[in-house]
């Protein structure tokens, strides 16, 4: 387990940018080996994904021989409905790029068989040879995609009814009114995520503070299911200060100190 720390929110968006523009330069994709990253929605995300369109842009990043596989997406509401997690990752990451829209894997929560389509989602990751890179954000309560405190630390993708206070702190994106805030979602599930060959899970600040203590300083626990990723043999936690916040000093010093050694894996 590894724990990157970055001054600011910024700073740890182009970190993540660049890890894995470099990552996939060095696994040299091409029409016979793709390379196949996980990806996540919400507000912690959005600076890596403007950097990495960034870096398309300029011509240093294509995504022509990437497949991508979402993190999780709303039961019941349309893909062009706003706070759809179809719509955000088209509004936000996939128009900008050269990615082939066949080749970006999103849960339908429209799918007349939702049982049906959590195992084709699986058997899609197994066909595409398996998530080289998962990237994952969190919750204020620790967890990942929607594997809220209880699930299944060897959960699949599968339908989830959402927990009470999740349903109240998205009413924000829905005019304020629970009534219209899905009350189920698809979500992989935490061994899925944790069969990708690398893990890497963004926490930037305040309100994720208490979550990377519990992630990175305590026992593994289904009631913080971030908390899962210290078994896993290369997963990389990148956090800003104001993440650091409950974390003892000895702790962000030790990681501090490896700066130089995590820094030569996002070189130019």
């Amino acid at each position: 387990m590894r724990l990157v720390i970055l001054d600011d929110y910024d700073a740890a968006s182009e970190w993540a940018a660049k890890y894995v523009r470099n990552r996939i330069h060095k696994f040299k994709p091409g029409p016979e080996k793709y390379f196949v990253l996980g990806l996540p929605t919400g507000s912690t995300p959005l600076g890596m994904y403007k950097k990495l369109i960034e870096f398309h842009q300029q011509g240093k990043l294509s995504f022509k021989y990437v497949k991508t596989f979402n993190m999780d997406e709303y039961v019941g509401i349309p893909s062009d409905h706003p706070e759809s997690y179809h719509y955000y990752m088209y509004e936000n990451f996939f128009k900008h790029i050269d990615i082939d829209p066949a080749n970006a894997h999103l849960l339908d929560g429209n799918a007349p068989d939702l049982v049906k389509e959590c195992d084709s989602f699986e058997k899609r990751i197994t066909d595409a040879g398996g998530v080289h890179l998962f990237i994952g954000g969190i919750g204020p309560d620790g967890h990942i995609a929607f594997n809220e405190p209880g699930s299944s630390l060897v959960s699949r993708t599968r339908v989830k009814s959402l927990a009470v206070d999740t349903i109240q702190a998205n009413a924000r994106f829905f005019g304020g009114d629970v009534n219209k805030v899905p009350k189920m979602a698809l979500t992989v599930g935490v061994g899925t995520v944790m069969d990708a060959d690398e893990v890497m899970i963004l926490i930037t600040g305040v309100s994720k503070a208490f979550a990377l203590y519990k992630a990175i300083e305590e026992g593994i626990s289904h009631m913080w299911t971030v908390s899962t990723f210290q078994q896993h043999p290369k997963a990389l936690f990148v956090c800003d200060e104001d993440a650091t916040l409950e974390l003892r000093v000895k702790t962000v010093k030790y990681f501090k100190g490896l700066m130089h050694v995590h820094n030569q894996e996002v070189q130019d």
